[in-house]
C-alpha cells in the first residue's frame, strides 16, 4: 500500500479491495459515506496507472454507486480527484444529497448541495465513528 493509502487511516478505513484499488472510509465527511477510492500503485499520474487498473476501475465505481444508493440514497455523486496534498493516485468520492442523511448514529448534512461540495464542513470522525461508519457500511459491498 502506498502512503496516500496510510494517510486515509488504512487498514482502520478500509471497506473494499480489489485486486489494483482500495475503498476507504474518508476519515472528514463532508457528506455521509464520504469515500476515498485509491489505486494500489506507487503512480502519481491517472494516465500512468496499468490498463487493468482502469478496467477495474468500472467494478469498483459500480460497487461503489450501488452501496452508496443503498445505504445512503444520494441524488447525485461526485468522484473528485484533487491529488494536491496526497500524490497518489485516488478519488474523493461524495454522495450528494438535499438536507441530511444519518447512519451509524451520525447525522451529516450536504452543506453544498446543489453547488459544488463544502469541503471545509466535513465532520471530522474519532476512531469510534470510524469503526461504526466502516462496519455500517462494509455489508452493502458484500
Amino acid at each position: 500500500m502506498n502512503e496516500t493509502i496510510a494517510k486515509f487511516g488504512h487498514p482502520a478505513t478500509l471497506i473494499a479491495e480489489y485486486d489494483h484499488w482500495v475503498v476507504l472510509l474518508r476519515p472528514a465527511q463532508p457528506t455521509l459515506g464520504a469515500l476515498v477510492l485509491a489505486a494500489k500503485s506507487d503512480v502519481t499520474a491517472f494516465g500512468d496507472l496499468p490498463a487493468e487498473a482502469h478496467a477495474e476501475l468500472k467494478i469498483a465505481t459500480a460497487a461503489i454507486e450501488a452501496a452508496l444508493t443503498a445505504a445512503v440514497g444520494y441524488a447525485k455523486i461526485n468522484y473528485l480527484m484533487l491529488m494536491m496534498v496526497d500524490p497518489h493516485v485516488h478519488f474523493h468520492v461524495l454522495p450528494r444529497y438535499d438536507g441530511e442523511r444519518t447512519g451509524a448514529g451520525l447525522t451529516v448534512a450536504d452543506a453544498g448541495w446543489p453547488g459544488q461540495p463544502d469541503l471545509a464542513q466535513a465532520v471530522k470522525l474519532d476512531a469510534a465513528q470510524v469503526a461504526a461508519l466502516t462496519g455500517w457500511l462494509k455489508p452493502y459491498f458484500a
